[in-house]
């Protein structure tokens, strides 16, 4: 076995085991009760997920109840919950009302074998690409997009309904300042479906949008044709859903990583979430990725630090739907609606819009995030948002290095010198050429690129260039300075421009 592979296995190993907490009474018990009140969590997002998916109920609580379990066991981040979201249910909305839940359930499959491609090719190294302002971008458009989504419920309703989400986003409010035990959206949903049944008020509820499961889901091969037609019609949302759900994956096992002082395999992450997926697919689920509220309800909150928290938590949303699914169907939409609103207001950067932020920030940086949040809007798709983020940001940066470039003349004697200074690629190099004096130098030309490093093919052929001038002017020019890297490259490509 390699030196590499050894010291890989060393730093991804878990801290504490699973082992360690099967023999530890404590650690178990805190492993237990953390993947209990993030089971109890996970039920009114599940259902409000589903929702906006526009499917069954069951639909999303299958889903998070596979996929936890799950990924329980193959994903590469310990603790980390992953169940039905927000985000890959607003890629696949579409989906369901326009084609059907076959051609619903093929687009979840083909997701998570998109997944696992692209975690077989180290997407997760790709993450490092991705800049602040984008992802600040994409978290605020989620937000927009979550709260938008509650509207069909809240427009030609009962009267009923806004007084009872007033309710909901009270208690959320209020709890968090008298109790941190028990999730303050499960005490508001309790609390709002409790007054709608006291006082028997006639509202819309979970029951109305869907039968709720009453056992194991089932197998569920979706009858769609393999053709290419088929398969034209789901693969944008399928990598829509990929792309979102790795992206929201990977950045969750991010913030575990630093709360927890622990390192975890985000390739491994990547292709398991695919894996999740698929299962999820095949059993009638709706797909989903790493949920960071729930998440962090069992790392921070709870104490959670194994993988037998995440397993705990979609054994018991299966047992509570199951065994509960009456009382569950009586819950108001209201009490899910104020508990979607509370969810976009908290994962809204307000930061990032703050006066003091915008002033202090540079204004290439907001341009990304406002452009990021545009792009999303207009095209209802968070993944294109990002990608067209990041080429924005890529393009303000190029824009901004290629000024870093100088050059610096000087003349003693019979000899003129050119100090370069910066990196140079395509976007710097095609001005190199004309920063040189050409008729007034002397005979002896020096470049000196000891301040400098050559990046490609272009300032290769614009060396090229600048020293064919002074050939013609009958001046020699000689480089010095550069560094192994560039002389490889000029080396290589040197004279294969003509």
């Amino acid at each position: 076995m390699s030196a590499l592979a050894v010291d890989d296995r060393a730093r991804y190993r878990a801290n504490p085991t699973v082992l360690q907490a099967l023999k530890s009474p404590r650690m178990l018990t805190r492993e237990v009760l953390a993947g209990l009140v993030v089971g109890l969590a996970l039920i009114p997002e599940a259902i409000a997920f589903s929702v906006i998916a526009g499917v069954d109920p069951k639909v999303g609580l299958f889903s998070s109840f596979i996929m936890a379990v799950s990924i329980a066991f193959l994903g590469g981040r310990p603790a980390m919950v992953t169940a039905a979201t927000g985000a890959v249910a607003l890629v696949i909305a579409p989906v369901a009302p326009t084609y059907g839940m076959d051609y619903f359930i093929a687009t979840v499959i083909l997701a998570g074998v998109f997944q696992v491609i692209l975690g077989v090719l180290g997407v997760a190294k790709l993450m490092r690409f991705i800049p602040r302002s984008v992802m600040v971008g994409f978290v605020n458009a989620l937000a927009i997009f979550v709260f938008s989504s509650q509207f069909p419920q809240l427009i030609d309703a009962p009267w009923m309904v806004y007084p009872l989400v007033a309710l909901g986003i009270v208690v959320m409010i209020a709890m968090p300042k008298i109790t941190k035990v028990v999730p303050a959206p499960l005490v508001s949903v309790v609390i709002v479906t409790a007054v709608v049944l006291t006082f028997a008020i006639a509202v819309p509820t979970v029951g109305d949008q869907g039968e709720l499961p009453k056992s194991l889901p089932e197998l569920f091969i979706p009858n769609v044709p393999f053709t290419w037609e088929t398969f034209t019609i789901i693969a944008p949302f399928a990598l829509g859903v990929a792309l979102v759900g790795l992206m929201e994956s990977l950045l969750t096992a991010k913030l575990v990583d630093e709360i927890t002082d622990t390192h975890s395999n985000k390739t491994r992450e990547s292709w398991a979430q695919g894996v999740a997926n698929m299962l999820s697919g095949i059993f009638g689920g709706m797909g989903g990725c790493a949920v960071i509220g729930q998440t962090m309800i069992g790392v921070k909150a709870s104490g959670a630090r194994t993988r037998i928290s995440t397993f705990c938590a979609g054994i018991f949303l299966f047992l509570l739907v199951v065994v509960f699914g009456d009382f569950v169907s009586t819950i108001p939409m209201a009490a899910l609606v104020a508990v979607m609103i509370m969810v976009a207001i908290g994962a809204f950067d307000w930061h990032s819009v703050k006066p003091s932020t915008l002033k202090r920030m540079p204004k290439s940086e907001t341009f990304v995030m406002v452009a990021t949040v545009v792009l999303v809007l207009l095209t209802h798709n968070l993944a294109v948002g990002v990608v067209g983020g990041v080429l924005v940001a890529s393009v303000l940066f190029v824009r901004r290095v290629a000024h870093f470039v100088s050059v610096d003349r000087s003349v003693s004697g019979d000899v003129a010198r050119y100090v370069v200074n910066g990196e140079l690629f395509f976007a710097s190099s095609n001005d190199l050429t004309t920063l040189f004096e050409y008729p007034d130098d002397p005979e002896h030309v020096v470049i000196d690129l000891s301040g400098s490093h050559i990046w490609d093919a272009s300032t290769v052929a614009a060396l090229d260039a600048i020293e064919t001038k002074y050939a013609a002017l009958g001046k020699t020019v000689e480089i010095v300075g550069m560094n192994e890297s560039s002389q490889r490259m000029r080396g290589r490509l040197t004279g294969g421009f003509e």
